[in-house]
């Protein structure tokens, strides 16, 4: 069974920055799509970021390009997500995703949250003005 636990919310200013780590346990495929999603009340859950562990292929959303970045903990199945320049529409729950022998991208973007099979609890993000 996989299971993904993030850390590193937290609450911070605009402007301001933070890193949110996801380690995971009991992954069985050689590669993997590790990504991260943010979720608001009322709201579908969001692609953020996503990195594909066969060869290190990243992708973003055009929300959060230039502004975060995604990384793998080589060797463990284990990403971090840097996040600078923060702003109030960034506060979320922000959820750790992954799935087996995918390589992250259907028709040029990052997969839906239906894709993804795997699910952290999250951790929040608040940005304050």
């Amino acid at each position: 069974v996989v299971q993904l636990a993030e850390s590193g919310g937290g609450s911070v200013q605009a402007g301001g920055s933070l890193r949110l780590s996801c380690d995971s346990s009991g992954h069985t495929y050689r590669t993997y799509c590790m990504a991260w999603f943010r979720q608001v009340p009322g709201k579908d859950r969001e692609a953020v970021a996503a990195i594909w562990t066969g060869g290190g292929n990243t992708y973003y959303s055009d929300s959060v390009k230039g502004r975060f970045t995604i990384s793998q903990v080589a060797p463990r199945m284990a990403i971090q997500l840097q996040m600078d320049g923060l702003k109030p529409e960034d506060t979320a729950t922000y959820f750790c995703a992954s799935e087996g022998g995918f390589a992250c991208v259907l028709n040029g973007e990052i997969a839906a949250a239906r894709a993804f099979g795997n699910w952290g609890r999250g951790t929040q993000v608040i940005v304050s003005e």
